[in-house]
């Protein structure tokens, strides 16, 4: 199996504050991991520096081709573009239509065929069952259909690992539920998906691998330990 992830012995700060430490973590493709802990615990940070926002100081950081503990800023873009980051507010753009917010991160990305652009905004829309609403403002969407556009933009780039920080923390049980069968679903097709939730309730039908942020480590554990 392929690793797309692979994190050894590292240490995660946020400024000068030590955040987590000897980290271990491997990810390879196709895996749907889960990854909770208390607020403050160090998750965001953990996604952080797996998308650049954060250095890498200590330790040994690998994304794909990316050496985390050599990256440097201008490289941070090209990072990215290898990523799909799923937000809990979905961060749409208000001010245009869904096929408009995926455009502008095509074009941000490099992309300049605008036939190959449509086809990839159809496909990723497809994709997430929503592929005929390209046209509506993010307004005219309910919360569920806003987080799949999110899911969609993320899919764009045809990235490895999607990391997905809380994803269904403004969503009902129901809606929640769709967008977990969605990432499992997108794990299968050949990616790697890491998501930092709150929903053990959740957790327990969507059974995988699990990581919890505590007392300033990363563990891995069972679902079942983690949801009793």
């Amino acid at each position: 199996m392929e690793t797309i992830v692979e994190i050894k012995n590292a240490t995660i700060y946020q400024r000068d504050h030590l955040v987590l430490s000897k980290v271990n973590l491997q990810l390879d493709r196709g895996d749907f991991v889960y990854l909770i802990g208390k607020t403050g615990t160090g998750k965001s940070s953990l996604l952080k520096t797996l998308y650049g926002e954060l250095p890498l100081k200590d330790g040994e950081g690998r994304i794909g081709d990316f050496d985390l503990r050599k990256l440097k800023r201008k490289q941070v873009a090209f990072l990215r573009r290898k990523l799909g980051i799923v937000f809990q507010d979905f961060e749409l753009l208000t001010d245009r239509t869904i096929n408009d917010n995926l455009l502008f991160v095509l074009k941000a990305t490099g992309w300049k065929d605008k036939k190959a652009m449509n086809e990839r905004m159809q496909a990723v829309l497809g994709k997430v069952g929503l592929g005929t609403k390209g046209y509506k403002m993010p307004h005219e969407l309910s919360g569920g259909e806003q987080q799949r556009v999110a899911i969609a933009r993320a899919l764009l780039n045809n990235p490895d690992l999607i990391l997905a920080d809380e994803p269904t923390g403004n969503l009902d049980p129901n809606t929640t539920e769709e967008i977990l069968n969605l990432l499992n679903s997108i794990s299968k097709s050949g990616r790697a998906v890491l998501m930092a939730t709150h929903d053990y309730i959740h957790m327990k039908k969507f059974s995988s691998r699990v990581i919890r942020c505590e007392g300033n480590s990363v563990i891995e554990e069972s679902v079942n330990s983690a949801v009793a």
